[in-house]
């Protein structure tokens, strides 16, 4: 079972009273968006209240679940409490140490901690001597890179998308988008379908990953590609003419890049394709090939 977002944890675990105070969140360990004030500026959101009267030390931890292994760093805890109108719940501390210790009167609290796109949720009672609990979060990590046959590919030229699969449709839910090669995804256990794109054109490869509790998985992509430099000469191996239009065409006629200069460089996935170029009011084509691995020129004679 995923628990993608604070919300989504807490509606699953407590009362639909106490779900209400994560409607200010609905993405785990992010800040909390500015308050629209109609007719007015925006205003950032208040503060949690100091507290006041006798306190109690209420000191947290987290651990994975499965091994138990206790989570050093990536939380951001949010403690609530509940109120004695009936009004859903306000959040009186927050932090983002690993082990925090949090002055608070004695009472029942509600703690949620999150783990970038995963969470835990517990309901305790603080009483006058302090109390010291843990939540177990059922979370791990991703680190995703990309390669072309042996070789890696940089890590500024790949982005990545990752998706929950639903039934029938492997890209059913966006969990994270534009992720980095080498950047650390923080998520629920369980399989995530991971879409990585080389350049910003078709070089696109796709793989479904495993992510265990407590642990950090490595996945690396294997791009079919290269990258080719665009050129419009006079004579083979002559110099580029200045402000052509280029535009790549698979055989079929769908256009799959475009780009102005005198040798614009595209990424393109392993195949066929047509080249047009268009300089001064004249269009000239020719046919090339992409072998994945071989970055080369392709050349177009103005002729």
């Amino acid at each position: 079972m995923f628990e993608l977002d604070g919300f989504e944890a807490l509606r699953r675990s407590v009362a639909a009273l106490l779900a209400a105070a994560f409607a200010l969140s609905s993405v785990p360990a992010m800040a909390q968006a500015p308050a629209v004030v109609p007719n007015g500026p925006a205003q950032a959101a208040p503060e949690p209240a100091a507290p006041t009267g006798p306190m109690a030390s209420l000191a947290l931890s987290a651990q994975f679940a499965g091994d138990r292994k206790p989570i050093r760093s990536g939380l951001a805890w949010r403690v609530l409490s509940e109120t004695a109108d009936g009004s859903p719940p306000r959040i009186v501390a927050r932090s983002s140490d690993a082990e925090p210790v949090i002055p608070l009167p004695p009472g029942t609290y509600l703690l949620h901690a999150a783990y970038g796109f995963a969470s835990g949720t517990k309901r305790v009672t603080l009483g006058p001597q302090g109390l010291r609990d843990q939540l177990q979060i059922s979370a791990g990590a991703l680190s995703l890179a990309g390669s072309i046959g042996d070789n890696p590919i940089a890590p500024a030229q790949l982005s990545f998308s990752v998706f929950v699969p639903l039934q029938g449709n492997s890209e059913g839910r966006l969990v994270v988008g534009n992720a980095k090669a080498g950047e650390l995804i923080r998520l629920p256990e369980g399989t995530y379908h991971v879409v990585s794109t080389y350049g910003d054109s078709n070089a696109i490869q796709r793989a479904d990953v495993k992510v265990e509790s407590g642990k950090v998985t490595d996945a690396t992509l294997h791009h079919r590609a290269a990258r080719v430099t665009l050129k419009l000469v006079a004579a083979a191996g002559g110099e580029a003419f200045a402000g052509t239009a280029f535009s790549v065409l698979t055989p079929g006629g769908d256009v799959i890049r475009e780009a102005i200069g005198a040798f614009p460089q595209v990424i393109l996935a392993e195949g066929d394709y047509v080249l047009i170029a268009r300089q001064e009011g004249q269009v000239f084509s020719r046919d090339f090939k992409v072998e994945s691995g071989l970055d080369r020129d392709i050349e177009v004679l103005a002729r």
